[in-house]
């Protein structure tokens, strides 16, 4: 599970990461208990949720797909739905987790 700080500008709402995930991935997310699921190529499973300001990610690859276009496609989706979700691109997120892991 991963987490992620919001962009100032960007909601931390669960109802927008819903819509920002459909418009991505191009298909219906399912919601339960507040948590939005998805399965699309690569992944066989992709939750996200918003809790105390922070975007939760869990993902599960699915190990089966071998089809490189796949991947490709899925990582690059994966990646524009963090960016529009949180605000921040690949490399901003970058420099957070190495904050992050360093304590500063």
């Amino acid at each position: 599970m991963s987490e992620y700080k919001f962009k100032r500008g960007f909601k931390p709402e669960g109802e927008r990461i819903k819509n920002v995930m459909e418009e991505t991935f191009g298909i219906p997310a399912t919601e339960n208990a507040g948590k939005y699921t998805i399965q699309y190529g690569a992944i066989k499973e992709l939750k996200a949720w918003v809790d105390d300001k922070k975007l939760f990610v869990e993902t599960e690859s699915d190990r089966d797909v071998k089809d490189e276009k796949v991947i490709l496609d899925t990582n690059k989706r994966f990646r524009d739905f963090l960016e529009e979700a949180t605000g921040y691109s690949a490399k901003e997120r970058l420099k957070q987790a190495k904050k992050a892991v360093s304590g500063e």
